[in-house]
């Protein structure tokens, strides 16, 4: 489940990020943006499922953020998108928001 939510939560930064810079949102402009973000957030869940680690766990969600944060930087700086240091602040502090608070809540709701 937590890997769903992940992954479209990775989604959501992209529509939002897509909306916030154009007027009209494109599937083809959406996955220019997500699929970087989405790559990393991938390689992070196969790094959890390497290590075991519960995917509810907040340090479970940290390392998504981390790995769909630094995935997606790497990987649109290699493909030629921008990774401008105040899209980078905007990036981590979203990304972080909303794959690290959803563990906070489901935990605290335990």
């Amino acid at each position: 489940m937590w890997l769903v939510i992940d992954l479209v939560l990775v989604g959501v930064f992209a529509v939002v990020g897509r909306l916030s810079h154009y007027d009209t949102l494109s599937v083809a402009g959406w996955w220019t943006t997500a699929w970087p973000f989405l790559v990393g957030t991938l390689l992070a869940w196969a790094a959890l499922a390497a290590t075991r680690r519960p995917p509810s766990a907040i340090s479970s969600g940290v390392l998504v953020w981390l790995g769909a944060l630094a995935g997606g930087m790497v990987l649109r700086q290699a493909g030629g998108q921008g990774t401008a240091l105040p899209f980078v602040v905007v990036a981590t502090l979203v990304l972080g928001a909303l794959l690290v608070l959803p563990r906070i809540a489901a935990r605290a709701a335990r």
